[in-house]
């Protein structure tokens, strides 16, 4: 029984035993690693409490259900997803040696090479339809999409960057699960860094060199798509790097499509071949920038809808975790998911703002210090905008001082506990609706202003200092 099939049997088993919310939260994002020798890794998301909730309350039923299905008495091991890579060095030899072999019984039959399930890597939640779309990402959005429904014949290679958690990856799988879905091609999703150990055990082994590298190109160019994540890994790998552009080569002539994720762009590449960098630059180069505001309030309530999370918060707590939780989706969602496993284990009769900032406190981003003043921000803001803080509390409104006032009551408003009264008393003594005005311009504006969400997270950054 494959690895997918225990799997899938597993979670229709759980499914039965355990409520729906359980399910979506704690079993639905869990994913089998590795079954050999009577032990089972289990990868959890990078959630301490997720982990605990696990082990105390599910870790029997788990074990029952898995020596079931695999009518084996097994150790089971829970890894965090962050550590998989650490895992992965520490099985290297073991890894390699299952890489040669698998290597060679395909070479020896040639219609298990035709037959290879190259899309068995695509993650089934990443798709088109679940990736939320706002001003800073809907040009990748766009681009991918063209990509998927034209593999070959629009942008070729599609090289695609983005910091950590801002959803490159995501497009990456729902562009292969789109062309999985829509027609019969073979298409490939690996990292760099995969692509590199296996070109490492050919040249490592001692034996039959020619019969590994046959069949390791065999494996790499018998694709329709090729998709690599994370390309920067073959920096500083020489070798590796010319057998990837003759790959690159040989794809490109046949009109193969080439679709490659990176947490930088070409330009910022210092050891990267320049033959390599010139091919990237053939087709199409598209960035995602950091989510802006209203992004990642939408982010958040499609979780809850998409999860189906019984989970009922109001838009004052959705803006709290979307101004605290940073830009890197990831840690956004993982903030939604740690309120869920503390409704679900200790089911508060309200899940309001108060209870949700008890519950992230150790959480959210480095804080924006505790001992934050309405004076300090003036300040701040004063300083980046280069006028004298007299004039943020003055009478003056010449529109840049007018924008930095609104600025200030902005991120008072956010990042203290001050009350609108008091904001409005130390900025000049204005009433309190005065802020509420000045706060919901600023959010508003954030909206579709790209350079005032850049100026805000500046001043979020200084702020913390």
């Amino acid at each position: 029984m494959s690895i997918e099939d225990i799997w899938k049997n597993f979670l229709s088993k759980i499914k039965s035993k355990v409520s729906l919310m359980s399910y979506n939260y704690i079993f639905k994002d869990l994913k089998l690693y590795s079954y050999s020798n009577s032990k089972i890794i289990i990868i959890v998301p990078n959630n301490e409490l997720l982990l605990s909730n696990i082990t105390k309350n599910y870790e029997s039923i788990i074990e029952d259900i898995l020596n079931d299905i695999t009518n084996d008495t097994c150790e089971i091991k829970y890894v965090f997803e962050s550590d998989i890579k650490e895992l992965e060095k520490e099985n290297t030899k073991l890894f390699n040696k299952d890489l040669k072999d698998d290597l060679v019984n395909a070479l020896s039959n040639q219609e298990d090479i035709n037959n290879y399930n190259y899309s068995s890597n695509f993650n089934p939640n990443y798709t088109f339809d679940t990736f939320v779309v706002g001003e800073s990402n809907k040009l990748a959005y766009g681009t991918a999409l063209a990509v998927a429904q034209n593999p070959g014949k629009l942008y070729n290679p599609y090289f695609i960057y983005a910091s950590s958690g801002l959803g490159k990856t995501h497009l990456m799988h729902a562009i292969g699960n789109y062309i999985v879905t829509h027609s019969d091609k073979k298409v490939l999703y690996i990292t760099a860094e995969q692509f590199a150990n296996d070109y490492r055990t050919i040249v490592n082994s001692k034996n039959n060199n020619v019969t590994y590298l046959e069949a390791f190109r065999e494996k790499y160019r018998n694709v329709d798509v090729l998709m690599i994540d994370d390309i920067q890994f073959l920096e500083n790998k020489d070798k590796t790097q010319i057998e990837f552009t003759n790959t690159f080569n040989t794809l490109h002539d046949n009109e193969k499509q080439i679709i490659i994720a990176s947490d930088k762009s070409i330009n910022d590449y210092k050891y990267l071949e320049e033959r390599l960098k010139t091919r990237f630059r053939w087709g199409l180069t598209e960035s995602i920038n950091p989510p802006e505001f209203e992004l990642k309030k939408n982010i958040i309530r499609n979780k809850i809808k998409v999860y189906n999370y019984d989970l009922d918060i109001g838009n004052d707590v959705i803006e709290y975790i979307a101004n605290n939780c940073g830009s890197d989706v990831r840690n956004i969602e993982g903030a939604l998911t740690r309120i869920v496993a503390y409704k679900s284990m200790f089911n508060p009769p309200e899940m309001n703002l108060e209870e949700v900032k008890k519950i992230l406190i150790e959480y959210v981003e480095k804080p924006i210090y505790r001992t934050n003043s309405i004076s300090k921000i003036i300040d701040v803001v004063a300083k980046y905008y280069q006028i004298d803080s007299s004039m943020i509390k003055g009478k003056m409104k010449k529109k840049n001082i007018a924008q930095a006032r609104a600025i200030v009551m902005y991120l008072c408003r956010i990042i203290t506990t001050e009350s609108l009264e008091r904001i409005g008393l130390e900025i000049g003594g204005r009433d309190h609706s005065t802020v509420i005005y000045s706060y919901e311009k600023i959010s508003n504006e954030l909206k579709t202003n790209v350079q005032l969400q850049e100026e805000i997270r500046i001043l979020k950054e200084r702020l913390r200092e």
